[in-house]
């Protein structure tokens, strides 16, 4: 267990590496063309040779939550879900032109914004859409980010029909004073009673999203909630840290920063949290999740078959991710791409018959090596240097003098254990595997003027 001290050490700005390099690091060169040629590369060597991940971006929401930084259009009209359904039917079919149809896709994962703002018969049409154009493995995952306030038992065993099998609630606090702060109440009895629905219905895991550090927050109220959410059971937590950046994300201009908890309450917050989940039977998986000792992502940690991508942490194999949707961000072989970041450009590219691609990156050979090792840390826990070298054609110490050097500090504090062979994340490393993923970001070590969110 991390002492508060050494939370407060290492309470630095850093990435998340759900990429590597990461999205701040792309470029307007990349852009419909290149990502087109991508795309018939990979379905010139075999559309169904290779699984995908499958990612739809649905930016709707029918209320604005203060602390929001997503991507979302705040909207009652459900007209408009209406109106995107089609133009990401266009997408479709441009992508699958290059691709060839059929690829076959083991990860599903709809996200927003808030999904469920499409109304059923919209889900419908998506989903017969995706099956039309793609092959869903019937051993897939298949998950959606829910808004508790926008769904009942009906809805849910809508999405069970539709062959979702894993959920995820925004539940973010319980308390209602915090709640009232953030704009978006929704009473705990009502995320409860779901949660029995949704076990009732045989979904396979549900997730519970967590957020520390927002106004009103103390530990005290913090903990009333922990003791909510694992009365809850559910099969992930994924706790997050509140950025308050009201320059870049226009609604939290809302939130007073007075209302804000300090550092030492939310590095007392995160301590306590980790301890109430370990203590309740989670397993701590890295970063900002927690999952029960059965469910499929402690099992992949176990099996060191733990992966990550723009989702998070994902049990499926390291695969293409092919994004659909409005500011959406893919990943393709050694190239990155994101689309358009508003609805009017994304939806007047579609009209010009284009890709809505306008950003991305070509991975460099020093991209792809760094990328390897800085998910070995993110997700494995273990850099071994032979494999590393043998994979890339490099002496691993040799070319990684300085880095090896700069984590003595860190292997000081316990974080790493080094031999002559590999660098392997202790179990207290684990709580800040990103400052031990950051010393091998070379971008990072040029440049440290990025702006990301804090670790703790």
């Amino acid at each position: 267990m991390p002492s508060p001290s050494a939370l407060r050490r290492f309470d630095i700005p850093g990435p998340r590496y759900t990429s590597y390099p990461t999205a701040d690091r792309f470029v307007d060169a990349f852009a419909a063309d290149t990502y087109a040629q991508v795309l018939e590369q990979r379905g010139g060597a075999g559309a169904g040779a290779r699984a995908l991940s499958l990612y739809v971006h649905i930016p709707f929401c029918e209320s604005l939550c203060y602390y929001c930084a997503c991507n979302k259009i705040v909207t009652r009209h459900k007209g408009k879900g209406r109106e995107y359904l089609d133009y990401l039917a266009r997408e479709v079919s441009l992508q699958v032109e290059k691709l060839g149809r059929g690829a076959m896709v083991r990860q599903l994962h709809l996200g927003g914004g808030t999904p469920t703002f499409v109304d059923d018969d919209g889900l419908r049409e998506l989903m017969a859409l995706l099956r039309d154009n793609f092959t869903l493995t019937e051993d897939g995952e298949h998950s959606i980010e829910i808004d508790p306030r926008t769904v009942d038992r009906q809805r849910l065993a809508t999405l069970a029909e539709l062959g979702f099998n894993r959920l995820s609630f925004g539940v973010q606090d319980f308390d209602p004073e915090v709640q009232r702060a953030v704009h978006r109440i929704q009473p705990a009895g009502q995320v409860f009673d779901l949660m029995l629905d949704a076990r009732s219905l045989g979904f396979d895991s549900v997730n519970v999203d967590l957020i520390y550090g927002l106004p009103q927050q103390s530990a005290a109220s913090f903990d009333r909630t922990l003791e909510q959410v694992c009365a809850l059971r559910p099969d992930r937590i994924a706790l997050y840290a509140y950025a308050h950046l009201p320059e870049r994300f226009k609604p939290q201009r809302r939130i007073a920063t007075e209302s804000l908890p300090d550092a030492a309450a939310k590095v007392e917050m995160l301590s306590r949290s980790i301890a109430a989940f370990t203590a309740a039977g989670y397993v701590y998986i890295g970063m900002d999740h927690f999952a029960l000792p059965d469910d499929a992502l402690a099992v992949a940690k176990r099996q060191g078959r733990l992966h990550r991508n723009f989702q998070g942490y994902s049990t499926q194999p390291d695969c293409d991710l092919v994004a659909l949707g409005v500011s959406a961000i893919g990943r393709v072989g050694a190239t990155y791409s994101q689309n358009a970041k508003t609805l009017e450009e994304y939806y007047d590219l579609l009209d010009q018959g284009r890709l809505p691609v306008v950003r991305g990156l070509a991975l460099s050979r020093d991209d792809v090596l760094r990328r390897a090792v800085i998910m070995a840390i993110m997700c494995q826990g273990r850099v071994d240097f032979e494999a590393i070298g043998a994979a890339h054609l490099i002496d691993f110490r040799h070319f990684f003098a300085a880095e090896l050097a700069a984590l003595d500090l860190l292997a000081a504090e316990g974080f790493v254990r080094m031999s002559q062979r590999d660098i392997e994340v202790t179990p207290l490393g684990w709580f800040f595997v990103r400052a031990i993923a950051m010393v091998f970001d070379r971008y990072l070590q040029a440049d440290r003027k990025t702006r990301f969110s804090r670790i703790v």
